[in-house]
């Protein structure tokens, strides 16, 4: 059944979830737009994982309303979804291919939609070679790209990743975020948790930052970071000897990483001044002033000295 183009695909009005006396996630309100990248962010125990086991129906909420695919969210749409769990499984003793064909059928595709499909996905992954093999066969970071494969093969509408870089090498991450952004751009609406900020910066359109399970920052990249009302230095230097970037005019917070820092401002604060004493202290090859990063965003919201 097609959703209206004006219909979110995710909805939550004021969902609260409790276990015992302790409230994973308090009040979140939010709406992911038809085909968006849309973030959940914050730090473990923020309540990431509730709020996406509540949207794939696993926990009930216990006040609010969860709507998927314009519909208050029951079994009847599992097949319209691709869930990727932070805790992953795969049947260790099915080959390759029968296991793909099995996760497509369960979802209620037939052979005719699936084997260009499997095809598909196993090229892309790198996997094709591998087809016949057993899955116990492979690495742990095959073994990742071929969960990812089960979670798409039936051509999802949702795609709900949670934490799903976690643990993948640089290459295998790039493999994962290039088929994220293909599914995108084929029209697929994908909802991905993380706690990688950076990973946000790079693939979300839309975003919430959850901390202590009620929502602190949300909108899109540029709203979220405009919100700050403050801008942030990005620098690269070399210090004179017995040098550092403490105490610098207007400067609140120093992120730094070696030879590059990130600076966060005061509201009103000056760039030049800062510059300027940074001049006074060492060699400066990169000044930008910009809107803090997501990072340092966080840090803030999460109580971090900022």
């Amino acid at each position: 059944m097609t959703v209206p183009d004006d219909i979110p695909a995710v909805r939550f009005q004021d969902v609260t979830k409790r276990f015992g006396e302790f409230t994973a996630v308090n009040g979140v309100s939010f709406e992911v737009p038809q085909g968006s990248i849309f973030g959940i962010l914050g730090s473990n125990g923020a309540g990431k994982t509730t709020s996406i086991r509540m949207l794939m129906n696993i926990f009930k909420p216990d006040g609010g309303r969860v709507e998927v695919l314009g519909a208050h969210v029951d079994e009847s749409l599992k097949p319209r979804l691709g869930y990727l769990p932070e805790e992953r499984g795969l049947y260790k003793k099915m080959r390759i291919e029968e296991m793909l064909r099995f996760f497509g059928r369960i979802k209620g595709r037939d052979d005719a939609y699936l084997k260009p499909a499997i095809d598909r996905w196993l090229e892309w992954t790198g996997l094709s070679a591998w087809r016949g093999r057993k899955v116990e066969a492979l690495s742990k970071g095959m073994s990742q790209k071929l969960q990812f494969v089960a979670t798409v093969v039936h051509g999802p509408e949702l795609l709900v990743l949670d934490e799903p870089f976690a643990g993948l090498d640089p290459v295998n991450r790039d493999v994962l975020r290039d088929a994220v952004l293909t599914m995108h751009q084929e029209g697929t609406t994908i909802v991905f948790s993380t706690h990688v900020m950076e990973q946000a910066e790079q693939l979300c359109q839309r975003l919430i930052m959850l901390h202590g399970g009620q929502v602190q920052a949300s909108g899109t990249l540029d709203e979220v970071r405009a919100a700050e009302g403050r801008q942030a230095a990005h620098i690269r230097y070399k210090l004179h000897d017995g040098q550092t970037l403490d105490d610098l005019p207007g400067v609140t917070h120093v992120a730094d990483h070696g030879n590059e820092a990130e600076l966060t401002l005061a509201k009103g604060a000056d760039g030049q001044a800062v510059l300027h004493a940074l001049v006074a202290r060492g060699a400066v090859t990169r000044f930008d002033l910009r809107e803090p990063s997501l990072h340092e965003i966080f840090k803030r919201v999460a109580g971090a000295p900022a």
